[in-house]
């Protein structure tokens, strides 16, 4: 077991919702085996997109080479053995993990909805024809320009402070951060609402936190499992089934959520053009073992209803 001199490593970058998470993870592997929060030494690792993110600030993510850039240097340092286990969001994350590294334990799903951020505007619905909203998410503005294509749409990226400072200077109207990460900063107050899903579907996996570690590491694995919702694991598998299927990635314009009623899986999806012109969606029904089976075959009935061309930005 790890202990006070030999601590488990617990990888993470350094941005303040990152280390909440981290901290989630050691508290409840500290709470799960009765071991003393220092017996997990979290790892601070800075990665290519922390350094490419503060010198092209107003750039978008895509253009800086994906959120990709966010996870690459943590994985090697995982895959290295210089790290025993990296914590995730799971928004973040690619379907496809490198060889020899496994993502199988999730801590229990926070809030999954995009939160509404304004200083002078309540709600979405208040927002005036014409008004500036800031965004750097590619999913977000592709749902905003289809549902309100009189709203003008800014690349706006940046940590809660950064963004809560950008509307006070004028910058945008009004910005959408995610639920989980404010109410994980302890920052609920400042989403005004909170937008459902019924109006604005999340991207997979929002509100998630994944635990990444070596496969062949048995040590980890029974640590982990302790920790592990099986709630969440059984909802991230269709999600990111439906997502893997259309070969999206995070800088894609999809969105999907899967919920549990009862000893069912009810999965929405829905696929969007770049600017908002067109949007596929769709929901599928299955038992709670058959996430993968369904978030493929969701995937496969959109695909087949896109129009030609309708991939072109892929």
């Amino acid at each position: 077991m790890p202990s006070a001199t030999d601590p488990l490593k617990i990888g993470t970058r350094g941005s303040p919702l990152a280390l909440a998470q981290a901290y989630e993870t050691r508290a409840r592997l500290s709470a799960a085996h009765d071991l003393p929060p220092e017996a997990f030494e979290i790892v601070v690792i800075r990665t290519t997109g922390d350094n490419a993110a503060l010198i092209a600030a107003d750039q978008p993510l895509k253009a800086l080479g994906g959120k990709g850039l966010f996870t690459k240097e943590i994985e090697e340092a995982l895959a290295s053995g210089a790290i025993d286990i990296a914590v995730h969001s799971m928004k973040d994350m690619p379907t496809a993990q490198p060889e020899g590294l496994l993502l199988d334990c999730f801590l229990p799903r926070e809030d999954t909805r995009d939160a509404f951020v304004s200083m002078r505007y309540a709600s979405l619905a208040d927002l005036p024809e014409g008004a500036v909203v800031g965004s750097s998410s590619l999913r977000r503005r592709a749902q905003l320009a289809n549902r309100r294509p009189d709203l003008k749409l800014v690349e706006f990226r940046g940590n809660v402070q950064t963004r809560l400072k950008k509307l006070e200077d004028g910058v945008a109207d009004a910005t959408f951060l995610a639920m989980a990460g404010l109410n994980r900063l302890g920052k609920a107050e400042v989403a005004r609402s909170a937008i459902g899903p019924d109006e604005m579907l999340p991207a997979v996996a929002q509100g998630a936190i994944g635990i990444e570690r070596r496969a062949a590491d048995s040590r980890c694995a029974d640590l982990l499992a302790a920790i592990h919702d099986g709630p969440t694991g059984l909802r991230l598998a269709a999600e990111r089934s439906f997502l893997a299927t259309l070969d999206g990635s995070c800088e894609t314009p999809i969105a999907g959520l899967a919920e549990i009623l009862g000893d069912r899986l009810w999965l929405r999806g829905e696929i969007l053009r770049p600017d908002g012109s067109e949007s596929i969606s769709g929901e599928a029904h299955g038992a709670l073992t058959e996430g993968a089976a369904l978030g493929a075959d969701l995937a496969r009935r959109l695909l087949a209803q896109a129009p030609k061309g309708f991939f072109d930005w892929r």
